[in-house]
Formats: structure tokens, sequence, C-alpha cells
């Protein structure tokens, strides 16, 4: 049996307290993503011009990934460990009503926040997900996707590129994610399924295909059913995750102090804005269905 954790009462220093207290917390973990990150949160801006707030929670990286994240967040904490416990820490700082997690990769469709509130307000369940589709140029990535939305639907589990969002209560009720190094999507996925079914959003996020492109369709889709299936029957989620994770696992806090001297202190500067990249975002479409 999982012990609940009580949610932290004080909030950090740096939160404005004339600001209302946000409904929706976007949670981002990172690590070395300098090149990317800006682009990544110029995304969420519209989310946080509705007020939404948007917290990055750096895993220790060695680039000026927190720099360029300042303007662009309410939040930017540095917090060593895996993904796991970097959306762990992420959500004790958070002051949502609503915690979406989303990896830093995944665009989430235009109608997000909405989407998500509409779900809470005519649904008593805690948690939900987003149906996906892959940016891709192999032309079965759009049946992969139908393929796979339906099966997350069917058996109420979802993944971490399906943005998973939690209410605040429930969340800390099940003390979050557990602090393994793969799979901890589907993990908190299962035992939020015991406590409600998820909200199911049709509108949906944007997954990069880059890996189906370049490793091949049939070797990538390969070898994510056997990571699933292979987390199903018990393996080791840390074997798995040298086997078949493309994204940095992080250290645990121990260790990433024994291997790195302490980073120097990052000088942010006030919140502004920065220019988007020309990619585009895809639009949502909409909806929800409930299991």
């Amino acid at each position: 049996m999982v012990k609940s954790v009580k949610p932290p009462t004080a909030r950090p220093t740096g939160t404005r307290s004339q600001k209302p207290a946000p409904i929706i917390s976007i949670i981002v973990p990172v690590l070395n993503e300098a090149r990317t990150i800006a682009q990544a949160l110029f995304a969420l801006k519209p989310f946080r011009q509705r007020g939404v707030e948007i917290v990055v929670v750096d895993g220790g990286s060695r680039d000026e990934t927190a720099l360029l994240a300042r303007p662009l967040a309410d939040q930017v904490i540095r917090v060593p460990g895996t993904r796991a416990h970097r959306f762990n820490e992420g959500a004790k700082v958070a002051n949502g009503f609503i915690f979406v997690f989303l990896h830093s990769d995944i665009k989430l469709p235009d109608d997000a926040d909405q989407q998500v509130m509409y779900g809470r307000a005519r649904d008593t369940s805690v948690w939900g997900r987003f149906d996906r589709r892959y940016a891709g140029r192999h032309v079965m990535l759009p049946l992969f996707a139908r393929l796979t939305n339906w099966y997350s639907a069917a058996r109420g589990v979802a993944t971490g590129d399906q943005a998973i969002f939690v209410q605040r209560e429930a969340f800390f009720r099940i003390a979050g994610f557990k602090d393994i190094p793969f799979m901890e999507d589907v993990e908190i996925s299962k035992r939020l399924k015991d406590i409600s079914p998820p909200i199911v959003v049709t509108s949906r996020v944007t997954v990069p295909g880059r890996h189906f492109d370049e490793d091949g369709f049939w070797r990538t889709a390969w070898e994510m059913f056997q990571a699933r299936l292979r987390y199903r029957f018990g393996a080791d989620p840390a074997k798995l995750a040298e086997r078949y994770s493309r994204q940095p696992i992080g250290l645990p806090p121990e260790q990433e102090a024994m291997t790195q001297a302490p980073a120097p202190p990052v000088p942010f500067g006030p919140r502004g804005s920065l220019p988007p990249d020309d990619a585009a975002r895809g639009p949502g479409n909409g909806g929800h269905r409930r299991r």
C-alpha cells in the first residue's frame, strides 16, 4: 500500500502573491536542452497568458537550459534525479489545482487548458490524458497513433507522451510518481485508475516522430511493444531504461552530487519573451471521451 503524503503548505519566495492562484500548473522536466527549450516554452506562452503556471524542473543541465527557461516560466528549479523525481519535486512547488506533466518535446493542442478544465468540470475523474498524433514522414504513423490511442482508452493506462494531468489532492494522496527510471508514467496511471477511470481528451498532443524516421517504423514500433510487454511481466525498470529509453535518465541526487562539481549560480534576468521558432504547432480537435 502506497503511503499518502501531505502536500507542502509553504510556497516558494519567488511566487508573486498579487496574482490569483492558478487552476492549472504545467510541470516540464528538462536536462541539457538549451537548443530547444526556448521553442518548447514559447509554445506554452498562450497558456501562461491565460493564467496557467509553468514550472520548469532542471535536472542539473551543464548548458544554459535554466537561463533560457527563466524568462518563459513562472518557476525554474534545479532538481537532480530521474524524471519521476523531477515531476514530484515540481509538483511540490506548483500552485495549481491540476497538474499537467509535460515532456519538453511534446506540443499541446491550442485549447489544452480549456479541455482539461472542461473535462474536470463535467466528470468526477481525478486524472486524464490526451490522445496523441505523431509528427513524422512514415505513412503508417497516423494509423499507429489511432491504434495506440484506442489501446490507451481501452485499458485506462497512459504514457508520458500523452500529457497526463492529475488533480492535486489525488496526486499527493498516492504519493506521486514512483521514483523509477523508466515506465513511471504507466506505473502511476495504473494506481490512478484504481481511484477513477481517466478523462480521455481527444484533442491531440503532437509527439515527435523522428525516431520512426531515423530508426525505421517497424523497428521502433516493435521496441515500444517489447518495452511495454516486458514491464508488464515484471522486468526491472532500470534495465529497461538502459535498453529502450531514448531520453537522458538523470542521476539520483546522491550520485549526481558525487559526479559533478556544484553548478555556479545562474544569473536569472527579468521576465520577458524570446522569439518563437518557425516550427508549426498543430491545433487540437477538441473533445472528451469517458471510459
